[in-house]
């Protein structure tokens, strides 16, 4: 970042300067003189560009058009988002709210979707204008700073729906009808809107249902993320020895590289468990060496340009093959996983896939004297002791958030049935803590997942993510051919 001082000095701090006009400085950005200022707000050409219909554009209005119904009468009040702080002026990069995408396909900050009467208006901050100090002063906004935005018209076209300035939004909100807002999104709206918890709650858990349900065009964004993700695992063993060199930390980055350069970014942070680390169900610290011998987890999942992601999640063997014990525990985890699989059709309860694949893993874990009763008694859901060794739910659902719809009823999720067109994860694992006394030392340390991205279909599933491999000996196949 260029933060050099100005030698100019002034008695106005640039902080104080540029508070009349809002912009975001800081106090070691240099002084602006008055001359420098006019000079930069003169001979700008125009940059506006005639953009294409965005994809989700015909698909955003119908899904308006359904809020709508469900709220008939009442305005509704979706918002982007803004930024974030990471550290003291610097921001994440920002990612809007997908409520607020799925419902218009805007990604740019600070915009807010306003549904009233059946018509919708987004509300959003354009380009800077060049007849301000905006454009070349503002860290956050301006467009020599942080980039070009786009116009209010650009957008327009692109999303199919009428733009206004982001500054006119306070007065669309004055009137007295019945208003719903997505709240905790932006703190700004939120203060601007008083609240109504189970008004504003019952709109939440709307937005939440009506993603349940993947349309035709996210069927297919899931799908590409699902692919490049395959490719992004591809890259990882392709560097196997800069990973047996830098540890952990070299899968992160060659993953995040692939999903940066395809996608938009990476769906959630990389988990990369070498060793005892998978035994920890977020690994996200990624700091510890890959060592020969011993299993490697690695859970990753690429958010595609529309902000899809994948979840895929493989245990490889460090060495390229199994030992016996590796062996054996990876096929009883994928054993596991091939039931819940099996378990996906429409109509079936969403647990089913997690009550299929715990059934195999309890007596899987009876088989290897663990238990200390039955399996069948271990399953009673007033014991779950088989849940040491397995930790956590077999599925979620999947789609523009890694976990998805999560403000949906717990009556349609996670207590529901499935329904064709539905996306989520089916991904057992047994973790056996390198401290349990409960199971003999050679299995101490041990982390395996396995885990997948299934559609409900007319008749069963469709795995999106099949094409990385999950038999053990086509796996020893797969890292074999691409190390090279």
């Amino acid at each position: 970042m260029d933060d050099a001082q100005d030698t100019q000095q002034t008695d106005v701090t640039p902080a104080e300067a540029a508070q009349a006009e809002d912009l975001h400085v800081e106090s070691h950005d240099p002084a602006v003189p008055e001359a420098y200022a006019t000079f930069m707000r003169t001979g700008w050409g125009t940059r506006e560009t005639d953009l294409p219909p965005h994809p989700v554009a015909s698909w955003a209005a119908g899904r308006r058009t359904a809020l709508a119904e469900a709220f008939p009468g009442e305005r509704l009040v979706v918002p982007a988002g803004t930024f974030k702080v990471r550290s003291n002026d610097t921001d994440y990069r920002f990612r809007p709210d997908t409520a607020h995408t799925w419902l218009s396909g805007n990604q740019t900050s600070d915009a807010v979707l306003v549904v009233e009467d059946g018509e919708a208006v987004l509300y959003a901050r354009p380009g800077s204008d060049r007849e301000t100090d905006e454009f070349f002063r503002d860290r956050q906004y301006g467009d020599l700073w942080a980039g070009r935005r786009p116009s209010l018209r650009e957008m327009s076209d692109s999303l199919g729906l009428e733009v206004r300035h982001v500054n006119d939004l306070e007065a669309a909100l004055t009137s007295s009808a019945k208003t719903r807002v997505h709240r905790g999104v932006d703190a700004r709206v939120d203060a601007t809107l008083a609240g109504d918890e189970g008004r504003d709650g019952e709109l939440a858990r709307v937005l939440s249902e009506m993603r349940l349900v993947k349309d035709e065009w996210e069927v297919g964004e899931l799908q590409e993320a699902c692919d490049i993700t395959t490719l992004g695992f591809e890259d990882s063993v392709r560097e196997w020895d800069r990973v047996l060199e830098h540890g952990e930390r070299w899968i992160e980055g060659t993953f995040f590289r692939r999903a940066r350069a395809m996608g938009n970014d990476l769906g959630y942070d990389a988990i990369v468990g070498n060793g005892a680390h998978a035994t920890t169900l977020h690994w996200i610290e990624n700091s510890g060496a890959v060592v020969p011998g011993e299993l490697i987890l690695l859970d990753m999942g690429v958010e595609g340009h529309n902000l899809y992601t994948a979840d895929v999640t493989r245990t490889l063997p460090v060495s390229g093959t199994w030992t016996p014990v590796q062996r054996d525990l990876y096929s009883l985890v994928l054993a596991a996983q091939t039931a819940g699989i099996e378990a996906v059709r429409p109509g079936a309860a969403f647990l089913a896939a997690h009550h299929a694949a715990m059934d195999v893993l309890a007596h899987g874990l009876e088989d290897l004297g663990l238990l200390p009763v039955s399996a069948e008694e271990a399953l009673d859901p007033e014991s779950k002791v088989y849940a040491r060794w397995t930790l956590h739910g077999t599925s979620h659902m999947l789609g523009m958030d890694v976990h998805d719809c999560a403000s949906a009823s717990l009556d349609v999720y996670p207590r529901g049935d499935l329904a064709e067109g539905m996306c989520l994860t089916v991904e057992p694992g047994l973790y056996f803590q390198p401290d349990d006394l409960l199971v003999p030392e050679e299995l101490r340390g041990i982390g395996i997942r396995i885990e997948d991205d299934v559609l409900v279909t007319a008749d069963g599933c469709e795995n999106l993510s099949a094409a990385l491999p999950r038999d053990p000996d086509d796996i020893v196949e797969w890292m074999a051919s691409h190390r090279g």
